[in-house]
């Protein structure tokens, strides 16, 4: 499994949303510039966000998006499994057709899975705020 960009940036946008949340929407473009992202490539992503209901659109002069709900409501396995699909390593099938279910390295691919959701299942966007404020405090002289 490799997350791609899509994955990586959707992260991104989310967590510069709930950085930069000051009750105000926040403008596409702004996020894109912060982020060193296209923001043709955004728009793409903050419509999938958007159709989720993971953000909200608010149009207008004065418009662009907010998060929904606070950032301790959102997982990074939401956010990564809304873009990317699967997490699963390693795809075989279950019903043992291909023998890899029967194979002693099921177990392994079954563990990494497990691994890999409970990692991306337990860290919610808050903890990424509060990562990102702490990496920000360290640069501080």
């Amino acid at each position: 499994m490799k997350i791609s960009s899509k994955g990586r940036y959707a992260l991104r946008l989310m967590l510069d949303l709930a950085i930069n949340d000051s009750g105000e929407p926040i403008r596409l473009k702004d996020a894109a510039r912060r982020q060193n992202i296209s923001e043709k490539y955004l728009e793409q992503i903050i419509a999938i966000l958007n159709r989720a209901g993971y953000v909200k659109s608010v149009r207008g002069p004065q418009g662009g998006y907010v998060l929904t709900n606070r950032p301790s409501e959102y997982t990074a396995g939401m956010i990564l499994r809304l873009t990317e699909g699967s997490l699963t390593p390693v795809e075989y099938a279950e019903d043992g057709s291909d023998g890899e279910a029967d194979c002693a390295t099921s177990i392994l691919w079954d563990r990494l899975n497990d691994a890999i959701n409970d990692v991306v299942d337990h860290v919610t966007l808050e903890n990424l705020l509060e990562w990102q404020m702490a990496k920000a405090n360290s640069y501080v002289i």
